[in-house]
């Protein structure tokens, strides 16, 4: 089995999502508890970052959802981080 995670890149949007009781968390941890254990992560509206598109957004972010899913189980280096639109 494999899960998509879709975390928001948008400015408060991903913020929320990762904070302690944002469905980021929540939807990672539903997965891993109910046996999930291949993870792809898209980090969606890339476009809608300043400036579109930005690298240095789409790396804070892994490093935020990587250091939350190794907590819970997974291994962050076999994940597929994937900036999306």
């Amino acid at each position: 089995d494999c899960a998509v995670l879709i975390v928001a890149a948008g400015t408060g949007e991903f913020e929320a999502g990762i904070s302690k009781n944002g469905q980021t968390r929540e939807h990672a941890l539903l997965a891993f508890t109910l046996g999930v254990k291949q993870l792809i992560v898209g980090v969606n509206k890339m476009d809608s970052t300043e400036p579109p598109y930005s690298e240095s957004r789409f790396e804070e972010i892994k490093k935020e959802v990587a250091s939350y899913i190794k907590k819970i189980g997974y291994n962050p280096a076999a994940v597929a981080f994937v900036p999306i639109s």
